[in-house]
């Protein structure tokens, strides 16, 4: 499913994605798609449509850091999300 939303067609797919069942993940991921994603180079980009198939209260849990992921690539993934975030926000 993942794989068709690289297309820069498909940017409103990814933007779909992003829509959780948590307000708070949506705070998260959407800014971040609208404002980073695109910057990303094409691993990373791979790893946040991964990242993407997580269930929410994993996503949850690692966004507020509650836990930490298994896998590193998505540790850093989310640490970077929530990094690019907080410098966008102080501007």
């Amino acid at each position: 499913m993942l794989n068709t939303l690289r297309n820069t067609s498909n940017k409103p797919r990814l933007r779909w994605a992003c829509r959780r069942g948590m307000l708070e993940l949506d705070v998260i991921l959407g800014p971040f798609v609208e404002h980073e994603y695109d910057a990303l180079g094409e691993h990373e980009q791979q790893v946040f449509e991964r990242l993407l198939e997580s269930d929410d209260p994993d996503l949850f849990a690692w966004f507020m850091g509650h836990q930490t992921s298994a896998l590193p690539e998505f540790q850093a993934m989310v640490d970077f999300i929530l990094e690019r975030n907080q410098i966008r926000n102080q501007r």
